[in-house]
């Protein structure tokens, strides 16, 4: 569940950082799997997305930003049907959720925020129903079950996303207002936290592949 409260608590430019953090967990499995190519969409571009919305914040990086979201969206997929399978939907999910994250630069809001985050939640939640759903015990079975062990029913990767949430939104207080969260130790901590979990979001995207589901 998103941490709205504590969202709308945070000043815009930590809002605008929980909104990279949020995306940063999604940056692996993104990255980790080919996209279509009847999309038309260039890898290189999203990868470049990410690194300009945890840069430091300022018109550069905002025009360098607005500038790639405008050539994206010249792509085949912007204006085609597409009829995704599993891991695609991943993919097309967090495209959408970079492109409100461009929206967010140019009009400011806890509302554009709170649409990053809740993708994060949502897409972990989604994971976890494909997961119980699938026909083959997930390698890491036990050890998800051992994690939730003394925690609420909910799903094994929805508690890890909301557990790095919280984490995440508990240290940006500490972030200077305009750094790049590139630009700290703190800042880098918190996105190769994100980054260990995409890590274990892709390695389960994988195995639901190689499964067939």
């Amino acid at each position: 569940m998103v941490q709205i409260e504590r969202l709308a608590d945070l000043k815009p430019a930590h809002q605008r950082q929980a909104a990279v953090l949020a995306l940063w967990r999604w940056r692996a499995p993104i990255l980790a799997f080919e996209l279509d190519v009847e999309w038309g969409v260039d890898q290189a571009a999203l990868e470049s997305l990410f690194r300009l919305a945890a840069s430091p914040v300022g018109e550069q990086s905002n025009g360098a930003y607005r500038r790639t979201v405008a050539e994206l969206c010249t792509a085949p997929l912007f204006t085609s049907e597409v009829d995704p399978d599993t891991v695609q939907l991943f993919q097309l999910e967090t495209i959408s959720s970079l492109l409100t994250f461009g929206e967010l630069l140019d009009k400011p809001g806890v509302d554009k925020v709170e649409r990053v985050v809740d993708s994060s939640a949502s897409l972990a939640n989604y994971l976890d129903g494909l997961v119980e759903d699938s026909f083959y015990s997930h390698p890491s079975e036990e050890a998800h079950r051992q994690y939730l062990a003394d925690r609420a029913s909910e799903g094994y990767f929805a508690s890890r996303n909301f557990a790095v949430e919280s984490a995440c939104l508990g240290a940006l207080r500490a972030l200077p207002d305009r750094a790049g969260l590139l630009d700290s130790s703190t800042g880098r901590g918190l996105l190769s936290l994100c980054e260990d979990f995409g890590e274990e979001l892709a390695t389960t995207m994988r195995w639901l592949r190689m499964t067939g589901y």
